[in-house]
């Protein structure tokens, strides 16, 4: 049974070919494009106010340096949410419940924050590794603590992303599981669980929403430090 539960994250393939890249491309060919004429249809205005709002919020804390960022953090916030999102659709794959896939995401982009602050700011920088202040003894220590957590920063955004999703999938596959079974005998206690289905459902596109949202925030925090 357990293995069962966790073939759904398992890549797709179909006459041995992976499927990952159909559900990676599809969030772009789902994406309304604008039109040449003047006024665009509600679908399209929506999305520019969605884009516009976003990056404002996102952009604030960041000066002009990390302005130039505007349009990545915007695509990759809708990227990954249209991954989220459309993964909790029957019969569908969500990419980003792999680990290799989000830290192919995390690590490259947290690479470039570093490299733009190494290149431009380079005391700033490296005085992130060490506070002010700090006692002689406790140097060599805040040191090394400082870059593990410089390094682990990447790992943490991949794993918060793949372990949220992945557990939000599991009880909606549980829960499933739990109204499918009873469902002939005892019907009262299926509607019960179906209706915590329904909810842990709506729950799991809010937690969609959030970790493609925590995912871009993170990054643009380490771009702030960084700019």
């Amino acid at each position: 049974m357990a293995l069962n539960l966790l073939d759904q994250f398992m890549s797709p393939t179909q006459l041995g070919v992976p499927l990952i890249a159909i559900a990676l491309t599809l969030p772009w060919m789902l994406t309304p494009t604008p039109l040449t004429r003047y006024q665009n249809y509600r679908l399209m205005s929506l999305q520019s106010w969605f884009v516009k709002t976003f990056t404002h919020q996102l952009l604030m804390p960041l000066n002009k340096g990390g302005h130039k960022w505007a349009m990545l953090l915007a695509s990759l916030m809708i990227f990954i949410l249209t991954l989220n999102v459309l993964g909790l659709l029957p019969y569908t794959f969500t990419p980003t419940t792999q680990l290799s896939g989000n830290m192919g995401l995390a690590v490259p982009l947290w690479l470039a924050t570093v490299i733009i602050g190494m290149r431009n700011q380079p005391t700033a920088a490296l005085g992130h590794l060490l506070p002010e202040g700090t006692p002689v003894p406790l140097i060599p220590v805040l040191i090394i603590n400082e870059t593990i957590g410089l390094f682990i920063g990447p790992l943490a955004r991949g794993v918060r992303l793949t372990c949220n999703l992945t557990a939000g999938h599991l009880l909606i596959q549980l829960i499933s599981t739990a109204t499918i079974t009873p469902l002939p005998t005892m019907t009262t206690v299926a509607m019960l669980t179906a209706t915590l289905l329904v909810l842990l459902t709506l729950l799991e596109i809010a937690v969609a929403v959030i970790q493609a949202y925590v995912f871009v925030l993170l990054l643009s925090l380490y771009l702030q430090e960084n700019v």
